[in-house]
């Protein structure tokens, strides 16, 4: 039987927002293709790279809390 343990959410756009970058000045920035960018952008990552965090962090200059939130399951 399968258990939901939640989710994290990627607040990579709203980010992005606030810093005025666009997905090809970030992906400049950090050093990253712009296709992996927009999977962050859009939360269809499976399996989370702590390096790119670590510069996505670097180059928007935020905490890791600002760039992922959990959500915890509904589970009573």
């Amino acid at each position: 039987m399968e258990e939901n343990y939640g989710h994290l959410e990627i607040r990579l756009s709203e980010l992005m927002k606030q810093k005025k970058l666009s997905k090809n000045k970030l992906s400049h920035k950090a050093e990253m293709n712009w296709k992996q960018i927009d999977n962050y952008c859009t939360n269809n990552i499976t399996r989370l790279d702590t390096y790119v965090l670590c510069k996505l962090c670097t180059v928007l200059e935020c905490e890791i809390q600002d760039l992922l939130v959990f959500h915890p399951s509904a589970q009573e």
